[in-house]
């Protein structure tokens, strides 16, 4: 029997790809599947880490979906935590949100406005507590 370890226990899959964002637009991140190898995870965190912020307001949004296709806000009821507005006092942060919705597919997105400069921040979904155990990373 393995012991149980937040590496045994936790599925970590990016969403936002690291960059930077300059253009004042919505960047939807890389969906995430929470049944991964047909073993649901039933709960999950969304970890945003930030570069060099140099101007303009970088709001995240944690979206969930049954579909894979048809997209939501997280409703706040279901968000340990909140959403952060990122800003140029934000340099190499780590921002974290919970999730505790059933929705089985979660992603991020990040809206841009007032940057010209921009900066850089990427987002990771860790998904935890398997149904069944130990989590592969292979």
């Amino acid at each position: 029997m393995s012991k149980r370890t937040v590496y045994t226990n936790v599925t970590p899959r990016a969403s936002l790809a690291i960059a930077s964002r300059t253009a004042n637009a919505t960047v939807n991140g890389a969906s995430v599947d929470r049944n991964v190898g047909g073993d649901m995870h039933r709960s999950a965190m969304v970890m945003v880490h930030t570069g060099t912020i140099t101007d303009g307001t970088h709001t995240i949004e944690v979206q969930d979906s049954d579909d894979n296709s048809t997209w939501a806000a997280v409703a706040d009821a279901y968000l340990q935590g909140t959403e952060p507005a990122i800003g140029a006092t934000d340099d190499d942060k780590l921002f974290v949100i919970g999730y505790t919705g059933e929705r089985r597919y979660l992603r991020v997105s990040v809206t841009t406005a007032g940057a010209t400069g921009g900066g850089t921040l990427g987002a990771v979904v860790l998904l935890g507590e398997p149904r069944r155990g130990p989590v592969s990373h292979t």
